[in-house]
């Protein structure tokens, strides 16, 4: 285990090895691609818990760094290095994946392309281990891009679907728009400081200036909201559902979207000094946990509801950055990923049993599925932040410390805490209890997609009561426990339970009221206030025109003008010239005769030509 704790490259190397024999040998046997998926995500969590128990024991894991690139302001290097925060996120990573290559055994039994799907979902276990135990800002940028492709592949892992092609496209580009913003961060803060590994731009980061380090802290910032689906770079993680489900608890739930928020909390230094860029951080999270909220209560799909709640959940997050404790976020963080995760896992067995996403179609499910509808209901009462599971603990932390330092803040995510509790009761009563709307007799999903949930029921829970270890490991500030915040957050949540279900006791009906009665109103908050059609109107139809004017002023009425102009001087002068070859014998004697005079007379009159050609006499 110390081994594994002083060479962290380990958690990036063995998921890449496994993901190339997934593509060599995956075809051999079923069981092949993911027993190779399970081992790679074995390699992460190992890795995780090695460095963990390394930390406790009060010694700093070995590190390295490898010189690759030399340039006139210095050498670009790359190399490896682990702490407490590295380790937990490895232990995140890992785990969730362990459960999500488990369950996808299951689940993707009958899929073509499953060997393609656990050799990616491999790749990007490495890409996301590389983003966590880089020593520095590059390690850190070709991890996260790598990433990045590994989403596109995995969003559109159903070629077939139109649907899941655009979303995968959509999910590319928008992301690309906050990875320009990093990278842009990351080149301004190497001309000023010199360096992008952690531990030098620690030492010099005092001696940048405040407005080189706000701008650098925007501009990371920039990438973190748009990996982490932060208004207004959120519009692709609800149409990123259009991929399977495992994808959506792993990726999209509990590790890649989960990577903004370590890289603020990784490059914590800059944003101590950079009190503006803070203050951004928190009312970009506040805005985006209440907003995406309103749009979860009133989605039809399953997933889209888990979608939108991810978002909020990342708000909080965020706005816990923006309070200045970055330790909370990340515990947060770390909770999150245990019963979001589960969610998705059981939403997926829900799917699979009842043959579809609409919760209208659903209902009466809890007989049928009764493992099912347990795992289910620990992760959402850890998700209203009911106690005693862990998302109480975590979210109690976040909204004493943003009420603290910004009371219309705090108030707002309390507003939120109830609007989620809502939402989570909500989908609760339409999916497992009522009348069955389902064709299909409901039943559980066999062991490979059972268990999964169920284990991951056991940190939902239990998880909030390691806080203060938690934290103190990664080496944050530890927020203890407040309880009269705790029993507002606990009542609103409560009160929020017992609207839900009030409401939706009889079935879909109440959305049905609601819709006639709001009208419009309904409409726009359930496509997402049309963001979307704010960007396509913006940017994308723009864009699209410039394109196609480029193309046809330019690209066509110029360069392809040239090109063929070229073209057909070449052929005219050839034609011209051709004349010339017309065999006889004598002409060719007395053409070569004349251009022997002509550069005679050439030779003979240079100097005067060179005298006249220079402007001389």
């Amino acid at each position: 285990m110390m081994w594994l704790a002083d060479n962290a490259w380990v958690a990036v190397a063995l998921p890449a090895l496994f993901a190339l024999l997934v593509a060599l040998v995956g075809r051999a046997d079923r069981l092949v691609a993911p027993l190779l998926g399970i081992g790679s995500a074995a390699s992460v969590l190992l890795s995780g818990i090695a460095v963990l128990l390394t930390v406790a024991e009060g010694r700093t894991p070995a590190a390295a760094t490898i010189r690759w690139l030399p340039s006139e302001e210095g050498i670009l290097a790359i190399g490896w290095s682990a702490d407490g925060l590295v380790g937990s996120m490895l232990v995140v990573v890992g785990f969730v994946s362990l459960m999500v290559m488990v369950y996808s055994a299951g689940y993707m039994a009958a899929d073509e392309g499953r060997v393609r799907y656990y050799a990616l979902l491999s790749l990007f276990l490495a890409a996301m281990s590389l983003v966590v135990v880089s020593d520095g800002l590059l390690g850190l940028f070709i991890g996260w891009e790598l990433m990045g492709v590994c989403s596109y592949l995995l969003i559109g892992h159903w070629t077939i679907k139109p649907a899941a092609a655009a979303a995968a496209k959509k999910a590319f580009l928008v992301t690309r728009v906050g990875d320009v913003g990093l990278l842009a961060g990351i080149v301004l803060l190497w001309s000023h400081a010199g360096a992008l590994d952690y531990e030098s731009l620690a030492a010099v980061i005092d001696t940048l200036s405040p407005d080189i380090l706000t701008t650098v802290a925007l501009l990371l910032a920039v990438g973190a909201i748009g990996k982490s689906a932060q208004f207004p770079l959120h519009i692709w993680l609800p149409d990123a559902m259009e991929g399977p489900t495992p994808v959506s608890a792993l990726i999209h739930a509990a590790t890649m979207v989960a990577a903004g928020v370590f890289l603020i909390a990784r490059t914590w230094p800059i944003y101590e000094l950079a009190p503006l860029a803070t203050y951004v951080l928190l009312g970009i999270g506040v805005a985006t946990a209440l907003g995406a909220a309103l749009v979860a209560c009133v989605q039809t799909d399953i997933k889209r509801v888990l979608a939108f709640s991810t978002i909020s959940q990342l708000g909080f997050m965020f706005a816990a950055l923006g309070a200045g404790y970055w330790g909370v976020a990340m515990f947060h963080l770390v909770t999150h990923a245990a019963f979001k995760s589960l969610l998705f896992l059981a939403a997926g067995s829900v799917i699979h049993s009842s043959g579809t996403q609409d919760l209208r179609k659903m209902g009466g499910l809890r007989k049928g599925m009764q493992f099912t509808f347990e795992a289910w209901t620990f992760g959402a009462l850890a998700l209203a932040g009911i106690f005693p599971t862990s998302g109480f603990f975590s979210k109690d932390k976040i909204l004493y410390i943003v009420t603290s330092e910004n009371l219309p803040a705090g108030a707002l995510l309390f507003l939120t805490t109830a609007i989620t509790a809502y939402y989570v009761a909500r989908v609760t009563v339409l999916v497992f209890f009522g009348p069955r709307n389902s064709r299909k007799k409901p039943h559980e999903t066999g062991l490979a997609m059972s268990i999964p949930p169920l284990i991951l029921a056991i940190p939902a829970v239990g998880l909030g009561y390691l806080a203060k270890p938690s934290i103190e490991l990664m080496a944050a500030e530890y927020v203890g426990f407040d309880l009269p915040v705790a029993l507002i957050a606990t009542g609103v949540a409560l009160l929020g339970v017992a609207i839900g279900v009030f409401l939706h006791r009889s079935g879909p009906s109440a959305d049905i009221a609601f819709e006639r009665r709001l009208g419009g109103v309904w409409g726009w908050i359930q496509a997402g206030y049309r963001l979307d059609s704010v960007v396509q109107k913006s940017v994308s139809r723009p864009s699209l025109g410039l394109a196609r004017a480029a193309y046809r002023h330019i690209d066509r009425d110029l360069v392809d003008r040239a090109v063929i102009g070229v073209g057909s001087t070449a052929n005219f002068l050839g034609e011209r010239l051709r004349r010339l070859q017309n065999g006889d014998t004598q002409w060719y004697i007395s053409m070569g005769f004349i251009g022997l005079i002509v550069l005679y007379s050439l030779s003979v009159s240079w100097d005067r030509i060179h005298v006249w050609l220079t402007g001389g006499g």
